[in-house]
């Protein structure tokens, strides 16, 4: 055996024992490393803040869809005196698709969830996790408005316009039906004009200062002040409103009126006449006693 022959052999030893060094670090590094948890996935889509409590290491885990709805229930949760008694930090995650929602519903990782009551029925959520419905928002129609003409539900039409939209994907009448419907129309969203805004009302200011011809979104009385009732168009009626959810897995009515409570205020607090009519699904009074509002006697604590 020539010495060319030894070297060739000895390099492919060498070789084979680095790859195989690699190998096993690799391995051992995976093995070691925590598994990743459902909610790390959503880590960089959340907000947190420390309630009154300085010493309580729980955590309320909240779910919305967007930054600032789940900023601002955060926000109002961590300044309740109730629910700083029972939690240190709230932590409120947010996400923009309905699979996003699914996520957390399907697995009951959140504590309090915005959801459609079609998903919660879907999931069975009231009977496997006990989510009940504290607040919610009544049915809705979405709307093509335009300042200038009554829009008309036809392909040719929409060609040439500006489109005013939202850029939430989970928002129903100002992004999800719109594009329903230009689909139905078999027009490709490539050849259409849309802008999109980050709300209905800066989709209201885009339409009142002539940035766009139409928007899509729901009606509401103080839109008579800047538009015409003889320039919308429906393309959706009797959409469900979205509901707040809490996980009740004890009687815990102190927790779930104070949550009502908070909730309930954020709604009103709102610029908008939809959000104002936030409908209260529990009757508390001063003893926390508490009912459905629909009358059924539920707990007392």
């Amino acid at each position: 055996m020539n010495l060319k022959t030894i070297l060739i052999k000895k390099s492919s030893i060498v070789t084979f024992l680095f790859l195989s060094l690699i190998l096993f670090f690799c391995i051992g590094t995976m093995q070691s490393k925590a598994p990743i948890s459902d909610i790390d996935a959503f880590i960089e889509t959340s907000y947190q803040c420390a309630t009154k409590s300085d010493v309580n290491l729980n955590e309320l885990v909240v779910y919305s869809s967007g930054k600032v709805l789940a900023e601002d229930v955060a926000k109002v949760l961590c300044s309740d005196d109730t629910i700083s008694k029972q939690y240190g930090t709230v932590t409120s995650y947010w996400g923009y698709k309905t699979s996003d929602t699914i996520e957390f519903l399907g697995k009951g990782i959140a504590d309090l969830i915005l959801a459609k009551e079609n998903l919660i029925n879907a999931f069975m959520a009231e009977s496997t996790y006990n989510y009940q419905a504290v607040v919610g928002f009544p049915n809705y129609t979405a709307y093509l408005i335009s300042s200038t003409e009554k829009p008309r539900v036809e392909k040719s039409y929409f060609l040439d316009k500006r489109i005013g939209l939202l850029d939430y994907p989970t928002s129903r009448s100002g992004h999800i039906l719109p594009k329903q419907l230009f689909k139905k129309l078999d027009i490709n969203l490539e050849n259409l004009n849309i802008v999109y805004a980050s709300s209905h009302f800066e989709l209201r200011e885009l339409l009142a200062s002539g940035q766009v011809d139409l928007i899509s979104s729901y009606w509401q009385d103080s839109d008579q002040a800047k538009f015409s009732a003889n320039y919308i168009t429906p393309i959706s009626d009797n959409i469900s409103g979205s509901r707040w959810y809490l996980k009740m897995e004890n009687e815990n009515t102190d927790l779930l009126c104070a949550v009502q409570l908070r909730l309930t205020e954020l709604a009103r607090s709102q610029n908008s006449h939809y959000f104002n009519h936030v409908e209260s699904f529990w009757e508390c009074d001063a003893e926390k006693q508490i009912k459905r509002s629909t009358g059924e006697n539920n707990a007392a604590n």
